[in-house]
């Protein structure tokens, strides 16, 4: 998982020097388009072995998935790393909060406490000026968001699918839905919606290295990711998993980010605390 978090955060670098020339729209495509061959080779090789019956909530997971992406590829392009991973990392709090909601599993109290700790961890990181947050500050808890739903999809998805089709389903849904936003945008394009809506930029030269670097750290993350959650609890898992903040902060100061602030810095530590937390309740559902 150490490893993992380290490959996503490579990732996000990569990811933020693209993001100088080529639209994250645009990044979002090639980065799913990469799984999609890989993920399409490995079930050509072994077919899948699903009942199915949930297309509607199969294409939700996806969906949500790439909007999740989208937003979070935006906001690496135009806040530091090390807090654009931070509220993407918030998704174990909302998952915690949807499953309350929607699968009626239960809420704890020190379930709540954590909820309570992580949002207050959100307004340190984000410092909103009066009661307004930046479009970039919406944007990162949008991709938190669309992660937590993702995720909460996959817990009834599981049951009916195999799990490269839920994979899949995402690498599809992100493949296709841009170049839906970027065929739209040569025809309409308005200055608030540029996170999704931006013309098609052929990639020069080193560019192609660097979005083959998206695809493949990408790639290897999840698949270490998945190896690790075989190997041992989720909880301990899930913990280390918030190595991938330290590490996206680290290669963000290195890219030119300026170092947190106090204020950042003590958010960022309520988020991860939250996180552990909620990964403690996580636990024991997991086993049954």
């Amino acid at each position: 998982m150490l490893l993992a978090s380290l490959c996503f955060a490579v990732m996000g670098g990569f990811v933020k020097i693209l993001s100088s020339t080529l639209p994250s729209v645009e990044i979002t495509f090639f980065r799913n388009l990469f799984g999609v061959i890989i993920i399409g080779i490995i079930i050509y090789k072994i077919p899948l072995s699903q009942k199915g019956g949930r297309p509607w909530l199969l294409f939700f997971r996806g969906f949500m998935g790439f909007i999740s992406l989208l937003a979070y590829f935006y906001v690496m392009a135009n806040i530091p790393l090390g807090v654009a991973t931070t509220y993407n990392k918030t998704s174990p709090l909302f998952v915690a909060l949807f499953a309350y909601l929607f699968l009626q599993e239960k809420l704890q109290k020190y379930a709540i406490f954590a909820l309570l700790i992580g949002f207050l961890g959100i307004v340190f990181v984000a410092k909103p000026e009066g009661f307004g947050l930046s479009k970039y500050d919406i944007l990162g808890i949008l991709s938190g968001i669309g992660a937590a739903l993702a995720y909460t999809s996959i817990r009834e998805l599981r049951h009916y699918y195999d799990t490269r089709a839920i994979v899949l389903s995402f690498m599809l849904v992100g493949s296709i839905g841009p170049l839906i936003l970027m065929v739209i945008a040569e025809l309409f394009s308005p200055t608030w919606l540029d996170f999704a809506l931006s013309t098609f930029v052929m990639p020069q030269g080193v560019e192609w290295l660097y979005l083959c670097g998206v695809g493949l750290f990408a790639t290897i993350s999840q698949y270490l990711m998945t190896k690790a959650y075989s190997l041992t609890k989720a909880g301990i898992v899930g913990a280390v998993s918030y190595s991938n903040i330290i590490f996206a902060t680290a290669i963000g100061i290195f890219l030119g980010d300026p170092i947190p602030d106090i204020w950042t810095f003590l958010g960022i530590i309520l988020v991860i605390l939250a996180g552990l937390l909620v990964s403690k309740k996580e636990k024991p559902q997991k086993g049954n």
